[in-house]
């Protein structure tokens, strides 16, 4: 089992090391956008609703741009929120800013390794992720990612069987914990793998929150 680990000494080092790296939040720029955009449609929409409403009361025309404009900004906040939600993929990790944690952990046959990897984000105020990488070396090395969360103060993993990896992430009360068939299960803290259309093939059973957590 490897060593307990603390979260805030690799925000520290990630702090120290650059404060570039440590930049990256959780909400991304698209996500960002579509807030604006929702902002702005609403903004529209309630101008919209008055202004309809003294263009029938005034017998004036129909505000035909405004119309446009308010359906158009609906339109692409609708847009934003199912590719965010539906079409989402890990590849929206940062790995460039990524450091190296427990692993490479090869498991007891050897034909596959789970190595996990952690993100900082936020700077000094903010936090650390945690995913992990298996690689099948007996498929062409190819990999895939099987776990993404919120580290804790104490993260380890090990291999129970040749097909089963125990992934221990927990502190106090906050347990994210658990154990993965690593052919068919896959963890998202934030369900968005398990609501992704372009990912469905990828798993049988995945797992978000505190779904399958164990002590």
């Amino acid at each position: 089992m490897q060593p307990l680990y603390s979260s805030e000494r690799i925000n520290d080092k990630c702090v120290k090391r650059s404060e570039k790296l440590c930049k990256k939040g959780r909400i991304n720029i698209l996500t960002l956008l579509g807030i604006l955009i929702a902002f702005i449609s609403v903004i529209l929409l309630l101008i919209f609703s008055v202004t309809l409403l003294i263009s029938i009361i005034k017998k004036k025309p129909f505000p035909k741009k405004l119309f446009i404009a308010t359906i158009t900004g609906l339109g692409m906040v609708c847009i934003i929120y199912i590719y965010e939600n539906y079409f989402f993929t890990f590849d929206s990790i940062n790995q460039e800013y990524t450091q190296p944690g427990p692993g490479p952990l090869p498991s007891p046959t050897e034909r596959y390794t789970a190595h996990a990897y952690y993100e900082p984000y936020g700077g000094a105020a903010g936090g650390v992720n945690v995913w992990v990488e298996l690689t099948d070396h007996l498929n062409n090395d190819k990999k895939k990612i099987i776990y993404y969360a919120d580290v804790k103060r104490s993260f380890s993993m090990f291999w129970t069987d040749e097909k089963t990896l125990f992934i221990r992430n927990v502190e106090h009360y906050d347990n994210k914990s658990i154990t993965l068939n690593v052919e068919k299960e896959i963890y998202h803290e934030s369900g968005l793998a398990c609501k992704s259309w372009v990912m469905k093939n990828e798993y049988v059973t995945c797992y978000k929150g505190k779904e399958g957590n164990e002590n």
